[in-house]
């Protein structure tokens, strides 16, 4: 059997490993067209920003050490430029020498990946704009700061890798300004938790500018769609990617819903014999069994490794995903899980949803209060999304959310955990316990709480409010609010 991959980054290098594991007499070969494979695209902001020092850390495997590791031969600077599925061949291009030649196949992988976005603005263009998704690009921007040592940047947008760029820019001595056309930063959040990041972003030195579309860039920096000028050196766009599709579709392999390649449980496209995986795929909601697309190294890998078993002959097949993320900028963690309170009711969820502020571990112990904002479906009890901000622990509490979510906790669930406790690690009831017993509370025992929103309402109605800090009293019951 002879396997083609196309694609050597998290899912295509995981899928050629795992069905050299399975099978050890099939050839396997994968075509890269970039220079660089395998690497760690995650901590390219950290290398930029200094505190990676080597960055041959974040690209530990080379060509040899697939063909050394697992007979497996990896051709760096070979683009594909078509598939025809009817032959089962490739059209193969060597970009180093400009020679082309087919290549045929029992079972083929599509991994492509995404690309980031480039908005349709006047100037992108630019020597001085970047975009941040490869290898190459990491070095292309750390050549540019070395060489130009420019003062200010503004970053275009505020997803993951805008925030991280913005703290790692910021530790380099540079004014950053953030540009996000919604009006709220991260904008898988919520907004009343995002708002906790934003004032973070303000109190940490970072200019802010929400509700707000860049128009064009220019020899100052960036031209606002309402007029205003925006100063800056050099300008990183992070608005995101889209999944490298056009190959596939060419072929005739069918695109889903979100415009990524359609597979099924299995990583099986439309097509006998082609396989797909990593962050050129659609996938699904655990929750709600609908597709969605979240393209993340952790799930890039996954696919990858179902895709080498199911291509040759495993059981493994894919369960979904719950669209989580955590990142973490100057000292907060911010993190999230299943849906968001704004997605639960566009789904048709009929939702409880609470805040929930307390400490990672005990006063005495050094602890530092965390928010999680939980959010339940009221039918079924179960727990469908989490929201966590805070300084220590959020990546310990959000996994066990994970979990519970994963295999259907309902909220009194939650209380029953056996988690582990000692005053260096928690309180006596951890944050997720207290959560599932406030959600208990609200669902199963008529508790009223109030919303960010309808507190904001009451106070601008002039009512007279009594507000009791439950945290702080013995006469009520977690969840609790006294108007």
């Amino acid at each position: 059997m002879r396997i083609l991959i196309i694609g050597a980054v998290a899912a295509g290098t995981s899928a050629g490993a795992k069905a050299r594991r399975n099978n050890e007499e099939a050839e396997i070969v994968i075509y890269e067209k970039d220079t660089f494979i395998s690497y760690s695209g995650c901590g390219m902001p950290y290398y930029i920003g200094g505190v990676v020092e080597n960055a041959e850390k974040l690209t530990p495997r080379d060509p040899a050490f697939f063909l050394d590791r697992y007979n497996i031969d990896v051709l760096t600077g070979h683009e594909v430029l078509s598939i025809n599925p009817d032959e089962k061949t490739l059209n193969v291009k060597n970009l180093s020498t400009g020679e082309e030649f087919i290549d045929k196949y029992d079972k083929l992988v599509i991994a492509t990946g995404a690309s980031a976005v480039v908005p349709p603005i006047k100037g992108t263009d630019r020597d001085n704009v970047f975009t941040l998704r490869t290898v190459n690009d990491m070095y292309k921007i750390k050549t540019y700061l070395d060489e130009n040592d420019p003062k200010s940047v503004v970053i275009v947008g505020t997803g993951f890798v805008g925030l991280e760029m913005c703290e790692n820019l910021k530790a380099l001595g540079l004014d950053v300004t953030m540009v996000e056309m919604l009006t709220q930063v991260t904008p898988g959040l919520d907004s009343d938790m995002a708002s906790y990041l934003e004032d973070h972003l303000v109190d940490n030195g970072v200019e802010v500018l929400t509700n707000a579309s860049a128009a064009e860039i220019n020899d100052k920096g960036v031209l606002l769609s309402d007029g205003r000028q925006i100063e800056g050196d050099f300008v990183l766009l992070a608005t995101g990617v889209r999944p490298n599709t056009k190959l596939a579709e060419e072929a005739g392999v069918e695109l889903g819903e979100t415009k990524a390649i359609k597979v099924d449980e299995r990583m099986r496209t439309n097509i006998e014999d082609i396989y797909s995986c990593g962050d050129c795929i659609e996938q699904f909601s655990v929750i709600t069994g609908k597709p969605i697309y979240r393209p993340l190294g952790s799930t890039a890998n996954k696919t990858g490794r179902i895709t080498g078993d199911s291509m040759t002959g495993g059981p493994l097949t894919f369960r979904g995903i719950l669209g989580t993320g955590i990142f973490e900028v100057f000292g907060m963690a911010v993190a999230q899980t299943g849906l968001s309170e704004r997605e639960a009711k566009a789904q048709g969820f009929d939702v409880a949803v609470i805040h929930n502020i307390k400490p990672n571990k005990p006063d005495y112990m050094g602890g530092e209060e965390m928010v999680i904002k939980a959010v339940a479906d009221k039918d079924s009890g179960r727990l469908i999304g989490v929201q966590i901000v805070g300084s220590e622990g959020v990546d310990k509490r959000i996994d066990v959310f994970i979990t519970a979510i994963t295999f259907k906790a309902t909220v009194d669930d939650l209380f029953h955990l056996d988690l582990a406790y000692a005053p260096q690690f928690s309180t006596t009831k951890d944050p997720v316990m207290y959560t599932g017993m406030i959600l208990d509370n609200v669902i199963n025992r008529d508790r009223p709480v109030i919303t960010v929103e309808e507190l904001e309402e009451l106070i601008k109605s002039g009512k007279k409010l009594k507000i009791i800090d439950t945290r702080k009293s013995s006469q009520f019951d977690e969840g609790h609010v006294v108007m």
